[in-house]
């Protein structure tokens, strides 16, 4: 793993502030597609929604990729929208195209390591190699490399073009599923790597108190709620379900993340396997890649690079939710 400096590329770990917490670089590629080419929702330069114009480069491993997938899926862009796949082996050149560790090739440009498609953005290009990112194959250049935009640029911005009419963030909700974000990020989608990637007693258990305390309360949440916003499933639920799909088999161990187990949570397990089971999504969950990604690629937590059978997973039993109100995907009303 590494970074680009001026656009050569430099083998380093990731960094520590003086506490020895985990600090996560922002993502720098933040243009906007929109329906119409116009300006983004804060006055982002505008692309247009095309199809068969713009590619995803994803880890099967990666959970913020992982959201990109599963918008993909729930919003019927496959056909429009291509993808390429990384290798789950993230070592001394980054993300790479190694076929032979469960790469499917860059089906652009050809390209041997994902730092070159950030150089062929920008030759000079300085910062972290990040998954996941949306290219553009007109213009040739990056459009944006921050999942939490792409996700919402893939809600939006194609429904011309593919005819859906289901809405992830929709706008009567906007304040609520914001509010929840603003909680899940930083306490369990960023705290399992603040966990994780902690270089000092103190800075590993303020983020280990901060995942659990926020698992028990979203436990307690989904109680009397079949999803984080009721009934209806949106951003919030899937933003989160891509970090705890890999919990009891990434992050309780190789993270340290070990007071308890998903599946010891008596409603946001249920939760976590009816969404596991909506159509189309177990598909998008790659567990081979998930666990040979953790523990292959991070030698300064796991130095054998031994990968662990279990442990025994239950998204497939029954979930149990049909006792709560639920109407599933919010979706637009017909003309």
């Amino acid at each position: 793993m590494g970074l680009l400096i001026n656009g050569e590329w430099k083998d380093r770990w990731y960094e520590s502030d003086e506490k020895g917490a985990f600090k996560r670089e922002p993502s720098q590629r933040r243009d906007w597609i929109t329906a119409d080419g116009g300006p983004g929702p804060d006055g982002q330069r505008g692309v247009k929604a095309e199809s068969g114009r713009y590619h995803l480069y994803v880890s099967h491993a990666c959970p913020w990729a992982h959201r990109t997938m599963i918008y993909r899926v729930l919003k019927g862009l496959e056909p429009h929208v291509g993808m390429s796949v990384v290798s789950w082996r993230m070592l001394e050149h980054g993300w790479t195209f190694d076929r032979e560790t469960g790469s499917d090739g860059d089906a652009v440009g050809g390209h041997a390591r994902l730092y070159e498609i950030y150089t062929a953005d920008d030759p000079r290009y300085s910062g972290r190699v990040t998954v996941p990112v949306l290219w553009d194959r007109r213009e040739g250049r990056i459009v944006n490399n921050e999942s939490s935009e792409i996700i919402r640029m893939l809600d939006a911005g194609f429904d011309d073009i593919t005819g859906s009419r289901v809405v992830l963030y929709p706008e009567p909700l906007r304040e609520e599923i914001d509010a929840l974000n603003a909680r899940i990020y930083p306490s369990v989608n960023n705290g399992v790597y603040r966990a994780g990637f902690a270089t000092s007693q103190e800075a590993y258990e303020e983020a280990f108190d901060a995942v659990f305390a926020e698992l028990d309360a979203l436990d307690a949440r989904l109680a009397t709620r079949r999803y984080l916003t009721g009934p209806f499933l949106t951003e919030a639920d899937w933003r989160l379900f891509t970090t705890l799909v890999r919990f009891d088999a990434v992050y309780h161990g190789h993270f340290k993340c070990n007071l308890r187990q998903v599946r010891e949570y008596p409603h946001l397990s249920g939760w976590l396997r009816e969404l596991y089971q909506w159509p189309g999504i177990a598909d998008t969950v790659h567990f081979e890649h998930i666990k040979r990604h953790y523990y292959e690629s991070h030698p300064t937590i796991n130095p054998t690079g031994i990968v662990p059978k279990g442990p025994a997973l239950t998204l497939t039993l029954p979930h149990g939710r049909e006792g709560l109100e639920g109407r599933g995907l919010w979706t637009r009303p017909t003309a």
